[in-house]
């Protein structure tokens, strides 16, 4: 399925799989929405970097903390004022707040950081969705993929709070993709583990190595191909596609 002319919104953009995704959804003819926190000079090097691979390409940046749900939706109120409705919302922005460890202390998470981290990973993707579906109803069109981790069905290596937000999206894309099917919209997740060049994983442990079967973590374009395969699959829906070099042996 073509995305020529679409616009895609990508939330934590400015680099590791954000970037990655922009650059294989350019390639299928989308402009580009790219999010970024405090990543400034790297969303605009992103932008460099597509319009100098594809020349012409409408890529414009967009600053926004989703930690907060105001600037949720002034994102994605200059989206639409600068570029237009968003035919593809690919909700990839998150953080780990703090992390403990599989044998951590679930003490040491306070209920300020279980509940800051759930704004950060569950509640703004939340409200960027509901925000994004009524065009995407009434065009009939939409793509909705949540960037989820293979804690939610694991545990994870980060903690109870960061392992719980993720998957409390899973739920949250089940009743999405069940509901608007019938309005052309898809909604998925990808779940990776363990993806090298992304700020959550910026110094990995041999022990983190170790647990993958596959002998090594993943990279950003590896996650992005998956991406890209949920938004131009229109018969693709209501799935969790686990990536993790082989740590589970199914999907959960």
């Amino acid at each position: 399925m073509s995305l020529k002319g679409r616009i895609a919104l990508i939330t934590g953009c400015s680099g590791g799989i954000g970037a990655a995704t922009a650059l294989a959804l350019v390639r299928q003819g989308c402009s580009i929405a790219i999010h970024y926190n405090s990543a400034k000079e790297k969303a605009q090097a992103l932008v460099q970097t597509l319009q100098a691979a594809f020349p012409g390409v409408l890529a414009i940046i967009f600053q926004a903390d989703l930690s907060d749900y105001e600037n949720v939706r002034r994102l994605h109120s200059q989206v639409v004022d600068q570029m237009g409705h968003p035919d593809i919302l690919f909700n990839n922005a998150g953080g780990t707040l703090k992390t403990i460890g599989r044998m951590g202390n679930i003490q040491d998470i306070s209920i300020e950081d279980f509940e800051n981290t759930w704004k950060l990973n569950t509640g703004s993707s939340y409200l960027l969705t509901q925000l994004c579906i009524p065009h995407m109803v009434e065009q009939q069109y939409g793509r909705i993929v949540f960037n989820s981790s293979v804690a939610a069905g694991t545990g994870g290596v980060i903690g109870p709070h960061y392992a719980s937000s993720k998957s409390a999206l899973h739920g949250l894309l089940h009743w999405v993709a069940s509901r608007h099917a019938k309005d052309g919209i898809t909604c998925n997740a990808v779940a990776p583990a363990l993806i090298i060049e992304t700020t959550m994983m910026s110094n990995p442990t041999d022990e983190m190595r170790n647990m993958i079967p596959v002998g090594r973590l993943g990279v950003p374009n590896e996650i992005a191909s998956i991406v890209e395969l949920l938004v131009t699959n229109a018969y693709m829906t209501n799935k969790i596609i686990v990536a993790d070099g082989g740590w589970t042996p199914s999907a959960f």
